[in-house]
């Protein structure tokens, strides 16, 4: 392979200049770059670099929102043999200063007035940060900081400087080679400071074009690049396979107005984690609370036959004539109309990554026509490792290997990866790197899992989350609190599980309401609330959450290896789980450690059998105001079940 992104993307100039490349939705009108205005738009940025003084191996940082210039500056460093780094961009700025002294960052591209202000206020932090340039002029007119300047100004001085070496561009990029770093992305950190993952460009495009082939993508498809562009999932999704394929990479207005670009653009590729399905699902059951009686009975009788025969007839399996007509005829009444509202009536291949989605998530989309599939990967694996097939796709796996993937399982029972994909290094952390990567090659993931059926892959939980109880009925019992909690989360009043229960005798939890579903739910029972603390104290909450845990306590106890990880405490936190107070990382992932210290007496009042503990927390507010929240929450029991074994005997 001698591709490198910069070439992709005048391969596709060359061969179809008038093509659509990018949309962006300013204003309510979608704007359109072709791939020749995006190429000349690349060299102007990159010759601008260039002239104020980027060279080859220099890094870029990149802040913002889907923005088309944004993409185009990453594609102009590249073309220089620098390196973009994207960072997440609801971060604080406080999160910036380590990539940014870590990578050496000099020279940053941002998306407007609030990214300015975070990298201005790091100045004296980090003294290496010399030039700033912004996409979005808005409420910058009358800063004079020096350094500081926008991104017109900046293609302005690359055509100047074309001009003067009109041949460096086309030099720039030939110089170019596979295996040159294209790409640093820091993990989200869930322990410690993040790791810099080191991509080349042979690394991302090699997977791009293997996840491309595996689902027939072409230029034809349409997509729409609404998750940060710091999270690789995005990243591969609307940069490397854009590259790739030739197709169509949409940024919407804002976040606000994401459902609405859904429907307006009808994506035929679709990629987002299970907490996006989680919300749009209950974005659904909220309106259908709010249906007449007849539209509830008819939605839920056509649910129960979409739940039946729908994931058979998406698996190609066979569906006898009565069915299929039920079947056409609730396509007709609700899931083609409900594919439409969500925004998917056009969706040929969605997939879902980043953390487990919950079975009974997964089958509802794929009973209402939505193929859903679950693909397997990570930041240091290029992101795919495993996919599923079309016709064999299970709610309990993630797929097959797909081309020049291997797998296999340690003796712990430890994932262990090889691919073309796999990450060079971390970046200025040997020690990590090799612990990571074996000497013969192979990626230690850090997962626990197993090959079944089909080689397909089923993923446990995280190796070093997988517990076992201790003491009680289940001594020795195998404990996966992600697999819990995802169950907890299918319910759409839950927004947020954590699971205890490792070398304990029990389970308990800690829950967040979904402040949404929730206030709209109690709302219709006329019951008054002053806030999210208020409402997830109330009495009639904690019932309809014990209703909830206790559903998937019996679910629990189907399963022989996870009968024992039934919850029999739990409570419902005052406040929701923040990454800004460190609670999650910024792909809204659970730090568990982290919320295990912080909230270490909830634990102890959960297994202690007390009925209540007072709680005081610190909560940091987005304008950087922070403030002290302080609750009595009510701890309550849930019941549990017998296993079914036990029952059978």
């Amino acid at each position: 392979m001698t591709e490198t992104f910069p070439r992709l993307l005048l391969g596709h100039a060359a061969r179809r200049p008038d093509a659509a490349a990018l949309r962006e939705k300013a204003y309510g009108v979608w704007q359109t770059l072709s791939w020749a205005q995006l190429a000349r738009l690349v060299q102007d940025l990159a010759l601008g670099l260039a002239a104020a003084g980027l060279r080859r191996g220099d890094h870029v940082v990149v802040v913002g929102d889907n923005r088309p210039r944004l993409y185009a500056s990453m594609l102009a460093a590249q073309a220089l043999g620098a390196v973009p780094v994207p960072l997440y961009q609801d971060a604080v700025a406080a999160e910036f200063v380590f990539p940014l002294n870590n990578a050496e960052v000099g020279f940053a591209v941002v998306e407007d007035q609030e990214q300015v202000d975070k990298l201005l206020e790091l100045r004296e932090q980090c003294p290496q940060l010399k030039r700033i340039w912004f996409d979005d002029p808005r409420g910058l007119r009358h800063y004079c900081e020096p350094g500081l300047a926008s991104l017109d100004e900046l293609v302005a001085q690359g055509r100047a400087h074309g001009e003067q070496r009109p041949h460096l561009f086309a030099a720039e990029v030939d110089a170019g080679q596979p295996g040159d770093v294209a790409a640093l992305f820091f993990t989200s950190g869930t322990t410690g400071n993040p790791k810099g993952v080191i991509h080349t460009h042979a690394s991302l495009i090699d997977r791009a074009q293997a996840g491309a082939r595996f689902d027939h993508l072409s230029e034809h498809e349409e997509v729409l690049a609404y998750l940060p562009p710091a999270w690789i999932g995005q990243n591969i999704f609307s940069f490397a396979q854009w590259l790739a394929c030739g197709y169509v990479v949409n940024c919407p207005e804002s976040a606000a107005t994401v459902s609405i670009d859904l429907k307006e653009i009808g994506p035929t590729y679709y990629f987002a984690p299970p907490r996006v399905f989680e919300a749009l699902l209950t974005s659904v059951m909220i309106r259908m609370e709010d249906a007449s009686a007849l539209k509830c009975w008819v939605f839920e009788r056509c649910m129960a036959l979409a739940r039946r025969v729908g994931p058979r007839l998406m698996a190609g399996e066979p569906v006898g004539v009565l069915a299929r007509l039920g079947y056409a005829l609730g396509d007709a009444l609700i899931y083609g109309p409900l594919r439409n509202t969500l925004g998917f009536s056009r969706v040929r291949v969605a997939y879902t990554a980043g953390e487990a989605i919950g079975p009974d998530l997964f089958s509802f989309y794929r009973a209402i026509g939505i193929n859903l599939k679950q693909l397997y990967g990570s930041t240091e694996t290029a992101v795919f490792v495993c996919l599923q097939p079309d016709h064999e796709v299970r709610a309990d796996t993630v797929g097959v290997p797909i081309a020049g993937v291997e797998i296999r399982l340690s003796d712990s029972g430890e994932l262990l990866v090889r691919s073309p994909g796999l990450l060079k290094g971390y970046y200025k952390n040997e020690a990590a790197t090799r612990e990571a990567l074996t000497e013969d090659g192979w990626f230690r993931t850090g997962d626990a899992g197993f090959l079944g059926a089909g080689g397909h892959l089923k993923i446990i939980d995280r190796a070093k989350d997988v517990g076992r109880l201790s003491g009680g009925p289940f001594d020795g019992a195998m404990f996966a609190p992600k697999y819990v909690e995802n169950k907890l989360k299918f319910f759409p009043h839950i927004k947020e599980a954590v699971c205890f229960g490792d070398q304990r005798e029990k389970v308990v939890a800690f829950l967040n309401i979904d402040f949404e579903a929730v206030g709209h739910w109690a709302e219709r029972r006329n019951l008054a609330y002053t806030g999210y603390t208020d409402l997830a104290g109330r009495e009639e909450v904690y019932e309809l959450m014990r209703n909830c845990v206790e559903q998937v306590n019996a679910d629990l106890a189907q399963d022989q290896l996870l009968a024992g990880s039934q919850i029999c405490r739990f409570l419902v936190l005052h406040k929701e789980l923040d990454a800004d107070d460190g609670e999650l990382t910024r792909t809204r992932k659970v730090r568990r450690g982290a919320i295990a210290d912080k909230y270490g007496v909830l634990v102890e009042a959960l297994y202690a059998g007390r009925v209540s503990q007072h709680i005081e927390t610190q909560v940091r507010f987005e304008d950087g105001r922070s403030a002290l929240v302080a609750a009595d929450l009510r701890i309550v029991e849930a019941r549990t079940f017998a296993p079914a074994r036990q029952e059978a005997a």
